[in-house]
């Protein structure tokens, strides 16, 4: 893939476009010269305790109220800490600016926002990680499209949220047809821009979730808008934390306890596919029960491995790629993984989802 930067777009106007202004103007100083990130004062190495203090609080991020549901129906029973806010957040520009405004503690991304957030010298760390296998995004095009494959993205108008998932989903994908930035048009949006932005034609195609796809495709197959699957995978789901969180003795305890909820959590949807997609899909989604067990066939198996050296290769790799556009600066990504944390997911669920 060419090394040369996205052509006609100008840098500061597409990542302030994306983060919005606070993050812009912590974030972007460094783009004209040096490195904009920060020092990183480093994580706290001190052990973790083994008990969360009385009092401890966290403020966790729940996008679509998924936790609490995963929780409720897998009868998980509260965790040893106070929740003092359930935040509906899920997109990774958006998690950034409330750890900035510290309005949230720990969250569920994929690999890509604590790279952004490394790259707005904004300090924080990975605390889980569960490998994902299978693609959770397909590539859906505009009504009356004639794009079949990937190598049709040729000349074409694409969504692209560096920020999140599908910016890296996208940007391999382009990789892998042997496509450079400057063979396409990356049309700066958030993920929750794509629908509007296909539905109206601004774009040509966009990457969709698993989930999301179905009900565009139901409105919009009538009129020529298709699918084009490949098999990029998004590798990491991870949970990660402000650096002043993990610092805090009593709320990284909170978080290790947090941990074993979300991977049990994510082991009882996945053993339980129909009482899920009745409960989340049909009821808080409003998809029928024929496009909620679609989508589940697609999922994931999770996946919690006690040892983080693939997750750190992949995350190395994503970075090397946002870096090869010049999106972000070449960085270690070692420095984003608190390896305190390390085994606690994998401790928490049976053999079979730890490999």
């Amino acid at each position: 893939m060419s090394s040369s930067t996205l052509p006609g777009v100008d840098r500061r106007l597409f990542l302030t476009s994306l983060l919005g202004a606070a993050a812009g103007v912590a974030g972007l100083s460094g783009c004209a010269g040096s490195s904009a990130v920060a020092d990183s004062k480093g994580v706290s190495s001190a052990p973790l305790a083994d008990k969360v203090p009385a009092g401890t609080s966290l403020k966790i991020a729940s996008y679509q109220n998924t936790q609490q549901l995963q929780f409720r129906l897998a009868k998980l029973g509260d965790p040893p800490f106070n929740v003092s806010s359930w935040l509906n957040i899920g997109a990774g520009p958006d998690v950034i600016n409330a750890f900035r405004a510290k309005s949230l503690d720990v969250a569920n991304n994929a690999g890509i926002p604590p790279i952004q957030a490394h790259y707005q010298g904004f300090d924080a760390k990975i605390v889980a990680i569960d490998i994902t296998r299978k693609p959770n995004y397909l590539f859906a095009t505009k009504p009356g499209s004639d794009i079949r494959s990937v190598a049709d993205f040729k000349g074409r108008k694409l969504a692209f949220s560096q920020g999140q998932a599908q910016g890296v989903v996208l940007l391999r994908a382009l990789k892998k047809a042997g496509l450079g930035y400057d063979d396409v048009q990356l049309v700066p949006l958030t993920s929750n821009q794509f629908l509007t932005a296909l539905q109206s034609g601004q774009v040509d195609i966009a990457p969709l979730a698993n989930q999301q796809a179905p009900a565009y495709l139901q409105q919009y197959g009538s009129k020529g808008a298709h699918a084009i699957t490949t098999d990029v995978v998004d590798l990491l789901n991870l949970l990660w934390a402000p650096t002043s969180v993990l610092d805090d003795p009593a709320k990284a305890a909170a978080v290790a306890a947090y941990i074993p909820y979300w991977a049990k959590g994510q082991v009882w949807t996945y053993e339980n596919p129909d009482a899920w997609n009745e409960e989340f899909y049909v009821k808080t989604q409003n998809l029928t029960l024929a496009q909620a067990r679609g989508i589940s066939k697609l999922a994931n198996k999770p996946l919690f491995p006690p040892s983080w050296g693939e997750a750190v290769k992949w995350e190395q790799e994503t970075a090397d790629l946002l870096a090869e556009g010049g999106f972000v600066k070449k960085f270690d990504v070692s420095s984003l993984f608190d390896h305190r944390f390390e085994s606690i997911a994998a401790r928490a669920v049976p053999a079979e989802y730890r490999r």
